[in-house]
């Protein structure tokens, strides 16, 4: 931080000389949303930025938010990040009408902790929003919500084990199709099918997560990042720059204050 050459310091000021449209990094998330906020700022009207995770899901992708950012929120942190959820979904993900559910231990309303209680109804009341009520994990992973909200401790345990349930299930499979001469000939018989759990289940194919609520187009990746992650996120960037992602960010901030 005390670096006057510290890389990333100087990639965000380029992007705010106009001399870039987004910045990607692989450094210290902490680092990221410290010279970001310092940088850009926040959108106006943001509270407090998160972190957007994408997790495959059945039948295709959905988002969590926060997945790191914010350890400790207070219900309205949740509910400007089920806004800035939704436009991810839209604009990235091509969803036209999210589906915004809040992360709990039961679908019933009542059901959580108290941020989670208290923020149910405030959910409720927002026009913006397609909420759906309380989702568990086993509804994020089935695919019956777009967006799920969650405080960042929680977000980054869903993450962290998610990875790892990911990369157990393909060692796994890796050692049983190699463990006799009839699982390899299956094996081979199997191979697009595989290939195409392996690719969903790859978090170098995700890239990157937007560091949304920041002023800017501001991307956070692993810190185990390989060449594909970053190439991965490079094109997520690029992406959210051809759809217009901070500017639609913007006005459904903005709207949500009238």
């Amino acid at each position: 931080r005390a670096k006057k050459q510290n890389s990333m310091k100087i990639g965000m000021e380029l992007v705010k000389e106009g001399r870039g449209d987004a910045f990607v990094t692989a450094g210290n998330t902490g680092m990221a949303m410290y010279f970001a906020k310092k940088t850009f700022g926040d959108i106006e009207g943001v509270i407090r930025p998160c972190l957007c995770g994408v997790f495959p899901v059945r039948n295709g992708k959905a988002i969590v938010l926060d997945i790191g950012a914010n350890a400790e929120c207070r219900p309205e942190f949740l509910v400007q990040f089920a806004i800035m959820g939704k436009i991810y979904a839209q604009t990235m993900l091509k969803i036209a009408a999210p589906r915004v559910g809040l992360l709990s231990n039961g679908e019933e309303e009542g059901k959580g902790n108290n941020l989670v209680r208290e923020t149910f109804p405030l959910l409720e009341n927002v026009e913006q929003i397609n909420f759906i009520g309380n989702v568990e994990g086993k509804e994020l992973f089935g695919g019956e919500a777009d967006v799920v909200v969650t405080d960042g401790f929680t977000g980054n345990v869903v993450l962290k084990s998610t990875e790892a349930v990911a990369k157990m299930i393909v060692d796994i499979l890796k050692e049983e199709l190699m463990s006799s001469f009839r699982t390899k000939m299956g094996g081979l018989l199997a191979k697009p099918a595989f290939g195409k759990l392996r690719s969903m289940l790859d978090p170098s194919e995700v890239g990157a997560a937007p560091l949304l609520g920041i002023d800017a187009l501001v991307f956070v990746g692993h810190g185990r990042s390989d060449a594909k992650a970053i190439v991965s996120a490079i094109r997520e960037a690029k992406q959210a720059v051809d759809n217009h992602l901070l500017e639609e960010l913007r006005s459904a901030i903005t709207e949500s204050l009238l």
